[in-house]
C-alpha cells in the first residue's frame, strides 16, 4: 500500500547514515573504554580515592549511555522496518499511526546523535554553569529572568540532566535579579553554549495595570565546569572571600549560619557567589569552581595566552545585541536572530522545548553560516 511504502522509504533513507553514525560516535572505542574503566574499579584501593572513583564511574555511565542509545536506535530501526513489512503484507492500516510515530522517533534520535558528533570543542562534553542577570526595567525584567531560569531547568529535566541552583538573588517584588545554575550531563556545555547572550521578551506586562506592552531583557552567561584535572593558576592573595547569611528558601539551616560565600578575583574584579550548599566549605568549593570556569571561559574567548592577561571585569551585557526574541503579544513567536529559526508555540518553548534553536545553531556553526544579529 502507498502509505506503507512512503514510511518504508522515509525509514530506509537512514539505513546507511545510521551505520556510518557508529564510526562517528566511536562505538568500538567507547566499548573499549568501558572495559578499561571497569577494570580499574576492580583494582585494589580503587575506592579509597572517593573523588577519582566517582569520576571513573561517571565516565563509565556516560560511555554506556551513548552506546546503549545507539544500540537502541539500531534495534528500533529493525523493529519498525519489520512492522512496516508485516502491516503491508496483511494490509493492516490500523498500524499506520504507530509506524509513523516510530519512524519519526528514529529520525529525531538519529539527528540528535548526529548533532552530538559536532560537539568537538575542548569543553563541549563538560557540565555547564548558567548565570542569569535581569536587565534594566525592575520587576518586569526580573520576572523575565525567572521565566528563563525555569525554561532551562525544564530543558535539563527533558534531557535527564541534573540541575541545581547554587545561587539565587530574589527580585524586589517578583522574579530574580541574578541566579546561577549548574547542569550536569554529557555534552551539557556543548548544547547550551549557543544560549549565551541577551534574550528579549515582548508581552503585555502582568505588572502594568494599564495593560501596556513591554519589552524586557535578561542576559545569560554560559560557562563549562572546569574539572580538577585542568590547572588554573589563581594565586590565594588574588582572592578576597566574604561570608554572609544566605537568603531565600532553603530551610532553617541556610538562614541561621553565615555559610554563603562570595569570592572576588582582585586583578579582574570578577565576583562569584554560592549560597545553596549546606556548609561554608562546600559553598567555597563551588564558588572556586565557578571562578575557575569564568576565568578559563574569558581566556578562551579573548584568545589570551594566560589568565593574567585578563584586564578588568568583562562587560558582556549589550542590550542592543539580543540573540533571541520571545513575543507573547500581539502574536506568539520565538525567533533566533542568528539562525532565523522560529517556533510559534511560545508555551512549549518556555516549557523547555528549545532543541530546535540549539540544533539550528550547531548546524549553522558547523557550516559557517551563522548570521549577524537582527532585530
Amino acid at each position: 500500500m502507498l502509505e506503507f511504502e512512503e514510511q518504508r522509504l522515509r525509514l530506509t533513507a537512514f539505513d546507511a547514515p545510521i551505520k556510518e553514525l557508529a564510526d562517528a560516535i566511536g562505538v568500538k572505542v567507547l566499548k573499549s573504554e568501558i572495559e578499561r574503566l571497569e577494570a580499574q574499579t576492580a583494582e585494589p584501593g580503587f575506592w579509597d580515592d572517593v573523588e577519582n572513583s566517582q569520576n571513573v564511574l561517571r565516565k563509565v555511565a556516560q560511555c554506556k549511555a551513548t552506546v546503549q542509545k545507539y544500540e537502541t536506535l539500531c534495534t528500533d530501526y529493525d523493529d519498525t522496518l519489520t512492522l512496516i513489512e508485516l502491516a503491508d503484507e496483511e494490509g493492516d492500516t490500523s498500524l499506520i499511526d504507530e509506524i509513523v510515530e516510530g519512524v519519526d522517533r528514529i529520525i529525531n534520535t538519529f539527528e540528535e546523535m548526529r548533532l552530538a558528533t559536532l560537539l568537538t570543542g575542548e569543553y563541549d562534553k563538560n557540565n555547564v554553569i548558567l548565570t542569569f542577570h535581569a536587565g534594566a526595567g525592575g520587576t518586569e525584567a526580573q520576572d523575565w529572568a525567572q521565566m528563563l531560569h525555569r525554561m532551562y531547568l525544564r530543558w535539563a529535566e527533558r534531557h535527564g540532566f541534573k540541575a541545581q541552583t547554587v545561587d539565587f538573588l530574589d527580585g524586589d517584588e517578583a522574579g530574580l535579579k541574578s541566579a546561577v545554575v549548574m547542569i550536569e550531563g554529557e555534552n551539557a556545555y556543548g548544547y547550551l553554549k549557543s544560549e549565551k547572550g541577551v534574550h528579549r521578551l515582548v508581552r503585555v506586562s502582568p505588572f502594568d495595570s494599564s495593560g501596556r506592552r513591554h519589552t524586557s531583557f535578561a542576559s545569560l552567561e554560559v560557562m563549562p565546569e572546569i574539572g580538577d584535572d585542568i590547572e588554573v593558576d589563581i594565586r590565594p592573595e588574588d582572592i578576597k572571600m566574604d561570608v554572609f547569611r544566605a537568603s531565600g528558601a532553603g530551610g532553617q539551616h541556610i538562614n541561621k549560619t553565615s555559610s554563603a560565600v562570595r569570592l572576588t578575583h582582585i586583578p579582574t574584579g570578577i565576583v562569584v557567589a554560592c549560597q545553596n550548599e549546606r556548609s561554608q566549605f562546600q559553598n567555597k568549593d563551588m564558588a572556586m569552581k565557578m571562578l575557575k570556569s569564568k576565568l578559563i571561559e574569558i581566556k578562551e574567548r579573548e584568545h589570551l595566552d594566560k589568565i593574567e592577561d585578563i584586564k578588568g571585569v568583562q562587560k558582556e551585557i549589550a542590550w542592543g545585541s539580543q540573540i533571541r526574541s520571545y513575543v507573547f503579544m500581539p502574536y506568539t513567536l520565538a525567533k533566533d536572530h542568528r539562525t532565523g529559526f522560529e517556533n510559534g508555540n511560545i508555551n512549549a518553548v518556555m516549557d523547555g522545548d528549545i532543541d530546535g534553536f540549539i540544533n539550528a545553531y550547531l548546524k549553522a556553526e558547523s557550516q559557517g553560516k551563522l548570521g549577524e544579529y537582527n532585530d
